[in-house]
């Protein structure tokens, strides 16, 4: 009986992994069908100009800023099924009455940017969902730092 020294068997056996790992790099790096977003087709705060990709761009930086999914404010069409088994989100749909609360946001930090942050000299970066929502659905509430804070008496003035 022949015996593989265990220097050939290690060998043998990385060249296999070898293979394996080089096969399995091929398969990912194959191209994926890429998903594009539909053209938008009810905007009424967005302009209406804009593309699938640029309204996609837009509502990921809201999902982000707000904390929320495309479900918060889009409804799942039950006969629009998807590769994954799951209902796709019917983006044109209304009915949601977080989808109207999300107009009459964008409206107010448009018109807050507009009539009031431009107007100021060196003002920064404009208001965003993210301004006062801060990856929360619900605005998150401002709670001044301690040496902020103005209900406390004033410190004496410094010596001159």
């Amino acid at each position: 009986m022949k015996t593989v020294s265990p220097l050939l068997s290690a060998a043998a056996l990385a060249a296999a992994l070898s293979v394996a790992v080089f096969a399995t790099a091929q398969e990912s790096s194959a191209p994926h069908p890429q998903w594009h977003p539909p053209a938008p087709t009810n905007l009424q705060v967005l302009p209406k100009t804009l593309t699938g990709e640029q309204v996609h761009d837009i509502m990921e930086k809201w999902e982000s800023e707000l904390g929320t999914e495309c479900s918060t404010c889009h409804t799942a069409d039950p006969k629009n099924i998807g590769p994954n088994g799951k209902p796709r989100l019917n983006f044109a749909d209304d009915s949601k009455p977080e989808k109207a609360t999300a107009r009459a946001m964008f409206r107010m930090v448009e018109m807050i940017n507009i009539q009031f942050v431009s107007k100021v000299d060196n003002s920064g970066d404009p208001v965003t969902c993210g301004t006062c929502h801060r990856g929360h659905l619900g605005p998150q509430p401002f709670v001044a730092p301690p040496e902020k804070d103005h209900d406390r008496p004033a410190p004496p003035p410094l010596p001159r």
